[in-house]
């Protein structure tokens, strides 16, 4: 991707969602709040002078108004780009006003992401200072293990973040015998695997079982920040395997590494709904909204934080 000004143009379409989607903060509707990230991403994405395609969405094309697998975005006149997308990263959490919503998208040359099936991904992420030393074959213990020699701390210090679901009491039965620290979450193990990068989040490595899209969406982010991630499928039944063959999948027990999930130059851009680990959420005033985003190229290892406020007196957002 050549032009730079693009990644602007991308953070104003999460800028937008996360305007759109906060108007339903604590409401408790999930599938409005899901409607208008959507809603609002899609007719932003129109004004971009992008040839893009959606690889990563919410759905099939049949599941609209989800942004479906394979749905053509842009205005068709400029760099033929894949667009990997979770409009509404943490629906659950916005409908409840709950921390660490938001809407994301990362975006790469045609054919460097992996076209993930909507199944799940068994993942463990990292931040730069663990970067190689995590191998999703061995036990948590073991990674655990090798995480804090790498970091020079104790396993008693590490925290490790995990999905709050049943299938993972055994994962966390093992990781407080190891002697590691836990911090559960309902959703959101995008922002979980990007917090454990950031020093200062307290999160050291994420293990578990979520979506697969989200471990995509995930691995992009990590790639700029020089993170380390690993994945495997998880497959719920013989349809999902089934996808994955349509789309190309052919070794079902493949362990995929970072660069597997998301190669070559890659952009990743987030705004916050809800105030979390890493972004603040959106925040009304009187004529307006304040946003908090960050935009990063794993190309140049830049990050930036956008703290963008929003007059709705000289602009529209839906």
């Amino acid at each position: 991707m050549d032009d730079k000004s693009l990644t602007i143009e991308f953070a104003r379409v999460t800028e937008h969602a996360a305007i759109s989607v906060a108007r339903f903060i604590g409401r408790g509707d999930e599938e409005a709040a899901d409607r208008a990230a959507v809603e609002s991403m899609r007719g932003s994405l129109e004004y971009i002078d992008i040839d893009g395609t959606i690889v990563i969405g919410e759905g099939e094309r049949d599941e609209a108004p989800m942004l479906y697998i394979g749905e053509k975005v842009g205005s068709g006149k400029g760099q033929k780009v894949d667009i990997a997308v979770d409009p509404l990263e943490g629906t659950t959490l916005a409908a409840t006003s709950a921390p660490n919503a938001i809407a994301v998208m990362a975006i790469g040359d045609h054919g460097n992401f992996l076209h993930a099936p909507d199944t799940y991904m068994e993942k463990i992420a990292v931040g730069p200072k663990a970067r190689g030393v995590i191998d999703i074959k061995l036990s948590s213990t073991e990674n655990l293990q090798r995480i804090a020699e790498a970091l020079n701390r104790y396993i008693e210090d590490l925290t490790v973040i995990i999905l709050k679901r049943e299938r993972h009491k055994p994962l966390i039965e093992e990781v407080r015998k190891a002697g590691a620290r836990i911090r559960l979450i309902q959703d959101g193990d995008v922002a979980g695997a990007i917090a454990t990068a950031k020093e200062d989040s307290g999160i050291d490595v994420l293990m578990g079982i979520g979506g697969a899209p989200e471990g995509v969406l995930g691995a992009a982010a990590l790639r700029c920040v020089g993170g380390d991630m690993q994945g495997r499928l998880v497959f719920r039944n013989e349809e999902e395997r089934g996808r994955a063959l349509k789309m190309g999948i052919k070794d079902f027990d493949k362990i995929y590494g970072i660069h597997d999930l998301a190669a070559g130059d890659v952009i990743f851009v987030a705004t916050g709904v809800t105030n979390g680990d890493y972004l603040n959420g959106v925040k009304f005033f009187q004529s307006g909204a304040k946003t908090h985003s960050v935009v990063m190229r794993s190309k140049t290892g830049t990050i930036r934080y956008i703290e963008a406020t929003h007059y709705f007196n000289y602009k529209e957002i839906k």
